[in-house]
């Protein structure tokens, strides 16, 4: 099994490539590595944090620079079991991200502070799913 830890080129391009200027909403699925994983060079190297830990301090620092831009947590569900599809696919974290529009997230992903504090989320995360969504209001039965 592949673990996708950040978003390849050809996905990076087929994100940019979608309308920048409406809100989006961003489907986070991700596992965690039972013991963080930092380089040497990083000051949480050898703490025997845990990848739930170092992602806690993922969220911790980077929620100044969501909210900064106009970024907000709409949904956050804890994962009990996949009832339909693989095991292998279990996670550990589940949540919905709502930027006012593409261009506010890349803003987040190129912002310097960010990049030196995801440092926490490739050292936590051992697999996840991000999946850029469009919101609609939903009708009344499933898939309308």
């Amino acid at each position: 099994m592949t673990a996708h830890i950040d978003p390849d080129r050809q996905a990076w391009d087929l994100f940019k490539a979608l309308p920048k200027d409406q809100p989006i909403q961003m489907l986070n699925l991700v596992r965690v590595k039972p013991l963080a994983d930092y380089p040497q060079d990083h000051p949480d190297h050898g703490r025997g944090l845990t990848g739930l830990e170092a992602y806690r301090a993922y969220g911790a620092t980077t929620a100044p620079i969501f909210a900064r831009l106009g970024g907000r947590q709409i949904w956050a569900g804890k994962p009990q079991v996949m009832v339909t599809g693989p095991r292998e696919e279990a996670w550990d974290l589940a949540f919905i991200a709502e930027y006012p529009s593409s261009e506010a997230f890349i803003a987040m992903v190129r912002d310097p502070d960010y990049r030196e504090f995801v440092k926490h989320r490739t050292a936590a995360v051992a697999d996840s799913r991000l999946l850029r969504l469009s919101p609609m209001e939903p009708g009344a039965g499933f898939g309308e």
